[in-house]
């Protein structure tokens, strides 16, 4: 493309945005491709559809899952790399707190809803299922806070993009399954569907959920004008602050731990939690301070409960 006539107007720049082919991975691309489009007229905005790894895996383990790093972005980030997209779109939540040299998270949007939510087929709660009820997930983090609560409950191995997942409960293959609140809201999902919001008191969201995170090459300067406008601050500062406690166990995203910080009162509020795979033994524990600290105080969080042997604790089934 000419620059010339770029610049004359004659045509628009096009920019290229990656994401998973999932529905809820095109609905949230999509929502971004609208805010770019409405701030930046001059440019043109097209998605492309990248199917990663572990979306053509259908026989992962729970183990396998656990210790997998990026599985849901590696081909992006490929793709990336390779300069055949601008700009790749994740759920934050999936995206490792250690990025390729070249990569950058460039913008987080603002955070939606960051809580779990149990998914019934008919309308109890977390309390009220029946006992020794069939409780879907593949998280580690999921698993060993609802067992916590209710170690009654069989964990029976889930995967799939969300709204198979759904039709796997409807289906009457579990009682109960768990999911980010925050991707059935963006499915529109919500209304209508059998659900309960788990508290924050008792369910710990994974560092990021909620939040859609935006990755870019470094060095390229279009589209970091670009992402600079729809970044929402406050959202990037709790990420920051997750992600460098993340980043403090050496994980990708798949353990047995949660954390969720807040901006109150012009400070950054963090509280984070470590539990074995049972649920049986737990360590949480909360931070606060100044926002420019943000990463800071993620880090010494960590640390502070890796002192108190959270990293054994992990371990621990």
């Amino acid at each position: 493309m000419s620059d010339v006539n770029f610049l004359m107007g004659k045509t628009k720049k096009k920019i290229i945005i990656g994401a998973r082919g999932s529905l809820l991975s095109v609905v949230q691309a999509k929502s971004v491709i609208k805010v770019l489009r409405s701030n930046f007229p001059a440019y043109s905005f097209c998605l492309k559809k990248i199917t990663t790894f572990a979306d053509k895996q259908k026989n992962w383990r729970r183990l396998d899952l656990a210790l997998a790093v990026g599985i849901f972005v590696k081909e992006l980030e490929e793709a990336l790399l390779r300069k055949e997209i601008d700009l790749a779109v994740h759920s934050l939540k999936d995206l490792p707190s250690d990025l390729p040299r070249d990569l950058t998270l460039a913008a987080v949007t603002k955070r939606i809803d960051p809580r779990d939510c149990l998914i019934f087929k008919e309308k109890t709660s977390l309390y009220k299922l029946k006992k020794g009820a069939c409780l879907g997930t593949s998280s580690l983090r999921r698993q060993a806070q609802a067992l916590r609560i209710r170690p009654d409950l069989q964990i029976k191995h889930l995967r799939g993009n969300l709204d198979t997942r759904i039709k796997k409960l409807l289906a009457g293959e579990y009682d109960a399954i768990i999911a980010a609140l925050a991707g059935v809201k963006r499915l529109g999902y919500a209304k209508n569907l059998l659900l309960q919001a788990l508290p924050m008191s008792i369910f710990l969201p994974a560092p990021g959920q909620g939040a859609l995170g935006i990755e870019a090459r470094t060095d390229d300067k279009t589209i970091k004008t670009l992402t600079e406008k729809i970044n929402h601050r406050k959202s990037f500062l709790c990420a920051v602050c997750e992600r460098a406690f993340l980043r403090e166990f050496g994980a990708g995203c798949r353990l047995a731990l949660g954390a969720l910080a807040e901006i109150k009162d012009r400070q950054i509020h963090l509280q984070a939690v470590v539990l074995s795979s049972n649920g049986k033994r737990i360590i949480r524990l909360s931070r606060k301070g100044a926002l420019k600290q943000a990463g800071a105080l993620g880090k010494q969080l960590a640390q502070q409960m890796l002192k108190k042997g959270a990293r054994k604790l992990l371990k621990e089934v």
